[in-house]
C-alpha cells in the first residue's frame, strides 16, 4: 500500500484530499496541529469504512517537528509516496497593519512548512526513485490580492518552490506540481458575510464557490501513476476567475 502525507489534513480542502487518497488506496497521514478533535474524528470515520488513515501532530513551522513526523510515518509504513502540502492560514489586513508576528506566521505556515516537508520527504523519495509532491497555493499567489499582501507573497513563494524543485528532481522520478485554488467553500470563507460572498460569486465566471472535493480531484490527477511526465506545473482551479 502506498503512503501519502497531507498537511492541514483535518478539515476543509485537506480533509477532502485525505478522503480522496484513501479511496485511491493510500495509507494516509493526517497531519494537524490545532485541530486534534477533527483529525481524530476523520481518522476514526475512515478506519470504520475500511480505509487506512492516521493522525500525526506537527507544527509545520518547526523543522524539527516536521522531521520527526516524517520519520515516524516512514518507520510506520516503510515508505512515502505522496506529499500534499496543504496547511495554510489567511488574513485580511492593510500592509501597514501587518505585524511582525502576522508576517512570521503567514510565511511559516504557508511557505516554510511546505519547504520543510519537501526537504524531509525527499531523501525517502529519491532513494525509491519515485514520488509525488503536490503543493496547494492560491490564485492570489498568481495575481496578488489587496488586503492580502502577506498571504499573496507566501503563496507566490510556493509557486517558485514548486517550479525550482521540479527541475531538481525530474531525473530522479519525483514530480512536483502546484494547485492554485480560487474561492473555495471552507472555513477560510467564514470571515465573509453572505453579501460579500454573493458579490464575489458575481465576479467568478462559474458563478459559485469551488468545493474542497474539486481541489481533491486535482490532487488525484497529479498523484496518478500515468501522469509521471507532468511536473513543474501550476494548475488553477478557480472557476475561471484567473486565466
Amino acid at each position: 500500500m502506498k503512503t501519502a502525507i497531507v498537511t492541514g489534513g483535518a478539515k476543509g480542502i485537506g480533509a477532502a484530499v485525505v478522503k480522496k487518497l484513501c479511496g485511491m488506496g493510500y495509507s494516509t497521514a493526517i497531519v494537524y496541529f490545532g485541530s486534534e478533535e477533527k483529525a481524530l474524528a476523520l481518522s476514526s470515520a475512515l478506519i470504520y469504512k475500511g480505509f487506512d488513515a492516521f493522525p500525526i501532530k506537527a507544527d509545520v513551522r518547526d523543522p524539527a517537528a516536521v522531521n520527526d513526523a516524517v520519520n515516524r510515518i516512514y518507520k510506520l509504513n516503510g515508505g512515502i509516496d505522496l506529499l500534499v502540502n496543504n496547511a495554510g492560514i489567511a488574513g485580511q489586513k492593510l500592509l501597514q497593519d501587518v505585524t511582525d508576528t502576522d508576517w512570521a506566521d503567514m510565511i511559516g505556515v504557508n511557505l516554510s512548512g511546505a519547504f520543510y516537508f519537501c526537504r524531509a520527504v525527499l531523501p525517502h523519495m529519491l532513494r525509491a526513485h519515485s514520488g509525488r509532491i503536490v503543493n496547494i497555493a492560491s490564485m492570489w499567489g498568481q495575481v496578488g490580492a489587496a488586503m492580502e499582501t502577506a498571504y499573496s507573497a507566501a503563496k507566490a513563494g510556493v509557486l517558485g518552490l514548486t517550479k525550482a524543485l521540479a527541475k531538481e528532481t525530474a531525473l530522479s522520478g519525483v514530480t512536483v506540481n502546484c494547485i492554485c485554488p480560487g474561492a473555495v467553500d471552507t472555513d477560510m470563507m467564514k470571515g465573509f458575510s453572505a453579501e460579500d460572498i454573493a458579490a464575489l460569486c458575481d465576479e467568478i465566471p462559474a458563478g459559485r464557490l469551488g468545493t474542497p472535493e474539486e481541489i481533491a480531484a486535482a490532487v488525484a490527477f497529479f498523484a496518478a501513476e500515468e501522469n509521471s511526465y507532468v511536473t513543474g506545473q501550476i494548475l488553477g482551479v478557480n472557476g475561471g476567475f484567473v486565466v
